[in-house]
């Protein structure tokens, strides 16, 4: 008798940070990094070119991810990941009022000419 379950397939929705704009992708795979402070995206979801509208944005996205196996994102930019029950259209918005999280990172002092 054939196994006919099928193996549970999780989506998520990751919201962040990128240049002043809020990026919102949709991809199969979500974890903590081996490198510290880091959050990794793999196996991204964009919608069928056979959609009759165009998303612009969406489309901008699938070529800034075309070829990417693996994204490294910086805990700080993440403002958002929601499992989801199907994809939607990813996105890019506008980040006005969004601030990213202050870090201890701070640039290097100068020290007084003596």
């Amino acid at each position: 008798m054939a196994n006919s379950t099928k193996e549970p397939t999780e989506i998520y929705k990751i919201s962040f940070l990128n240049k002043g704009e809020i990026y919102e992708v949709f991809a199969k795979q979500v974890y903590s990094s081996d490198l510290y402070g880091f959050i990794e995206i793999e196996d991204y979801i964009f919608g069928e070119r056979s959609q009759l509208v165009v998303d612009p944005s969406e489309e901008k996205l699938k070529a800034e991810f075309a070829g990417v196996k693996r994204s490294f994102i910086p805990m700080q930019a993440i403002i958002r990941i929601d499992e989801v029950e199907k994809e939607g259209v990813s996105k890019i918005s506008k980040g006005d009022n969004v601030s990213p999280f202050p870090t201890l990172i701070s640039p290097q002092a100068k020290t007084p000419d003596k």
